[in-house]
């Protein structure tokens, strides 16, 4: 697939790729499991369908057929529009049919990170390599949703998805998606299927002011070197050392004073572990070998324009008729004559004079005048010449000087 200045153009997170690089579908998959790279999401979308547009259309069509009533796309990487939505109860829908449908495609989901030259690229998912059996599957963020998941663990044989959304950081998200794994399998089935639950209703939230506004506390909490947004500092009252933030500041051991230690004991020995991971190598170019065709985003149809705007198709041109025609006993119609434009006259354009114009007056080579120098520039030189002046006048009158003695 070839990227596109369209894709160059997304904001982060991103590959930056250059426009016209080329990258396999395989390269790009994983690259968008474990980077969410937004650059990469366009260029799959372009490459498949042939433009966004049509990629998100085709979205839809697949989450109407899979029973997501809740849910409305877009464009592929996610970024915020007012309608973009989505729910936990679809995204849970979706982390199954994928599960189910395309089990040859799983690992693509339990990527811990990846190697592209000489750069490693890790996951932003904080509960793969910590909590016994997690395999997966897909982070996301945007200041109007907070930090959300769609995580995936096996236990015995049974897989559970859980769906972690809006959340403040992504250490509390982290601990959220791990006690609801803790639930789940401590439970028996339940029977019920994912496609029942009921719709909640209602417009999705907009929590952009608490995630990303003035009044949220700047810091980085370690999930994998992933900036974050933290908690507010706590008051006295509630100071009592049990927010994720407090847990994972204390290297995932239950934190002193602490009343309650359900999430600590769920979590304490798992959340501790550093996890480590094999880097799985990518490239970006073609697949070697391969001179087959590259897909890459569709080129727009021509379009006329004309005074009432664009037309869905060029106008064919009109056919001309030959004498040789069948119909030869139509009348024909007289050539129109073309109108001759009417050329402007030439009119001669008198050249600025220079700067430094030629004080005598006289005329120059290319026939113009050069103006004198006005008197009023400086009023000593005009005293003089109008002194020098009047006693010319004088001297002609007079026949010669006044007599001195």
């Amino acid at each position: 697939m070839v990227v596109s200045a369209r894709a160059f153009r997304m904001p982060p997170s991103k590959m930056a790729f250059r426009p016209g690089q080329e990258i396999t579908l395989d390269n790009a998959l994983k690259i968008l499991m474990v980077k969410s790279a937004n650059d990469v999401a366009v260029t799959i979308a372009e490459g498949v369908s042939g433009s966004v547009e049509a990629f998100a259309s085709e979205m839809n069509r697949v989450a109407a057929e899979l029973g997501m009533r809740e849910s409305h796309f877009v464009n592929p990487n996610g970024l915020h529009h007012p309608a973009h939505v989505s729910s936990a109860r679809d995204m849970a829908i979706v982390g199954r049919a994928l599960y189910r449908d395309f089990p040859e495609h799983a690992d693509l989901y339990g990527i811990g990170a990846l190697r592209l030259g000489n750069r490693i690229i890790p996951t932003h998912n904080g509960i793969m390599g910590r909590y016994p059996g997690a395999d997966g599957m897909k982070t996301g963020f945007v200041c109007a949703s907070g930090f959300n998941v769609v995580a995936s663990a096996t236990r015995n044989g049974r897989r559970l998805i859980a769906v972690v959304l809006g959340y403040p950081n992504a250490r509390a998200r982290t601990i959220k998606a791990a006690n609801l794994f803790d639930e789940g399998f401590a439970m028996s089935s339940s029977g019920r299927q994912v496609a029942s639950l009921p719709s909640i209703g209602g417009g999705a939230p907009d929590i952009r002011s608490d995630i990303c506004g003035p009044n949220r506390r700047n810091v980085t909490e370690d999930d994998f070197a992933v900036p974050v947004a933290g908690y507010a500092a706590p008051t006295p009252a509630s100071a009592d050392n049990e927010s994720p933030a407090a847990f994972f500041a204390n290297d995932g051991r239950p934190p002193a004073g602490s009343s309650t230690t359900r999430a600590a004991s769920i979590t304490a020995e798992q959340m501790a572990v550093r996890p480590s991971f094999d880097p799985v190598p990518v490239y970006v170019g073609r697949a070697p070998g391969w001179n087959g065709a590259v897909a890459g985003a569709a080129k727009p149809v021509a379009r006329a324009l004309s005074r009432r705007g664009p037309m869905n198709a060029i106008r064919p041109s009109r056919s001309i008729r030959t004498p040789n025609a069948s119909n030869s006993s139509a009348p024909k119609r007289s050539p129109r004559k073309r109108r001759r434009k009417r050329q402007p006259a030439v009119t001669s354009r008198r050249t600025r004079p220079s700067r430094t114009p030629d004080r005598s007056g006289r005329r120059r080579a290319n026939g113009t005048r050069s103006p004198k120098l006005s008197r009023t520039r400086c009023p000593k030189l005009s005293r003089r010449r109008s002194l020098q002046k009047t006693r010319r006048k004088h001297r002609t009158d007079t026949g010669g000087d006044h007599d001195r003695g």
